[in-house]
């Protein structure tokens, strides 16, 4: 950021405050499409204004947009872009952060800043890898509360296949009440064979764990953490959405009980 003979900083054409707030919102936005909590998404988008040179910068977040307003020498600039959920993504989120502290460092000005925020994509890990690891992470919680080794294996298998059955679905842009839905129709489907045929000794531990996958943990904290913070209105909505994927995934649990007659969890 320049400063003039007098060490005040120089003030912003408005060419330059126009991409000062293009680069804030879509900051913002980059935050809240992967789970970052309001009020962490409205203070970086306002240090990242102030970093960037601009004096003054309103940030409002509503379900499903972003808003960001930057006055500076008597000019008001409004940028609105619409929110879609991208999926949590904490690599997206501590990226982005570590953008915002090298600009407020001077490390980074508006074309440097434009051009590592262009650098910053998802980092996801390959989906066999994430299927097993969730699917050893429901045996090991069968595991915990008691259930035999072979139930353990049941519980990771079809924790396993509903895993890569959600990620596919997440591939071809499912909506994500399908996605839960179907997925706990597979898990539950998968892991009542234990039952059905007598695969260890404990098929309703193992029927129990392989749904904890779709339990949305993530938008229920953020949900709560955003109401105790005065985002009301995100946080209502964070909340409501996670009771839809609750209510997508007991849908799923419920039709494979009833099609496959396993009532042993109830």
């Amino acid at each position: 950021m320049e400063t003039t003979t007098t060490g005040e900083p120089t003030p912003l054409t408005e060419p330059q405050q126009r991409e000062a707030t293009r680069l804030c919102v879509e900051t913002g936005l980059i935050l809240l499409q992967h789970g970052a909590e309001s009020a962490l998404v409205e203070n970086l988008a306002r240090r990242l204004a102030l970093a960037l040179g601009v004096p003054r910068a309103e940030v409002a977040l509503l379900a499903n947009a972003v808003v960001v307003t930057t006055l500076s020498e008597g000019h008001c600039i409004t940028t609105v872009r619409r929110n879609e959920d991208r999926g949590i993504n904490m690599h997206m989120v501590t990226e982005v952060q570590r953008a915002v502290l090298a600009a407020e460092a001077g490390a980074l000005d508006l074309d440097g800043y434009r051009a590592r925020l262009a650098t910053i994509k998802p980092l996801r890990y390959p989906r066999w890898l994430t299927s097993v690891m969730v699917g050893l992470s429901c045996a090991c919680f069968a595991r915990l509360v008691g259930a035999d080794w072979t139930s353990c294996a049941v519980a990771l298998v079809a924790a396993g296949v509903a895993m890569a059955v959600r990620l596919q679905l997440v591939r071809l842009h499912f909506n994500p009440l399908v996605n839960f839905f179907v997925t706990a129709f597979v898990a539950t489907s998968v892991a009542g064979q234990g039952a059905i045929y007598g695969i260890g000794d404990k098929p309703q531990v193992a029927m129990a764990s392989c749904v904890l996958l779709l339990v949305p943990g993530y938008p229920l904290i953020n949900s709560i953490s955003d109401m105790v913070k005065g985002y009301i209105n995100t946080g209502l909505a964070r909340g409501m959405y996670a009771v839809l994927l609750s209510a997508g995934a007991c849908a799923g649990i419920l039709l494979a009980m009833s099609v496959w007659k396993v009532w042993v969890w109830l």
